[in-house]
């Protein structure tokens, strides 16, 4: 569990992975060699788990965003889904969900048309037995912080 300065020193660093120990350390009262040992031990403690960056997915040409809502059969196990689903480079995230659905994927695609193809795609895998997607308009809001903001 982390403290309330570990979860400042991570919320920090999810905002901006690049930011300096120094600069860290200013915001939550710490020498920069400070930052750096709790951000080892956070590192070795598994709570960090990388350092990644963050690329607007219309960069790359994927403009259309959607949802996908996933019905499988019987039995099927998350781990199944998963070994299913990881070989879509246009899926950004996958989730089993609560409700009627069973999982809950997160897609990138060119345009319409590919986004049809990837549907179809998934729901030709043999665990589905029925999709429901939705198209994203705007996206309102996304946030790829951790913890609660300093």
């Amino acid at each position: 569990m982390l403290n309330d300065l570990d979860e400042r020193i991570v919320h920090a660093l999810a905002e901006d992975a690049r930011r300096s120990y120094a600069d860290i350390g200013s915001m939550v009262g710490l020498s920069a060699p400070a930052v750096k040992r709790r951000v080892d031990r956070l590192r070795a403690e598994g709570a960090i788990t990388g350092f990644t960056v963050r690329v607007d997915p219309k960069a790359l040409g994927w403009a259309t965003e959607g949802f996908i809502e996933i019905y499988c059969s019987r039995n099927t196990s998350p781990e199944a889904i998963e070994r299913g689903l990881k070989r879509y480079p246009e899926i950004a995230s996958a989730s089993t969900v609560t409700g009627e659905a069973d999982a809950i994927v997160q897609v990138f695609a060119s345009d319409m048309r590919h986004f049809e193809r990837v549907l179809e795609r998934i729901a030709g895998e043999p665990f589905v037995e029925r999709t429901k997607s939705v198209l994203v308009l705007s996206p309102l809001l996304r946030r790829f912080t951790s913890g609660a903001p300093a």
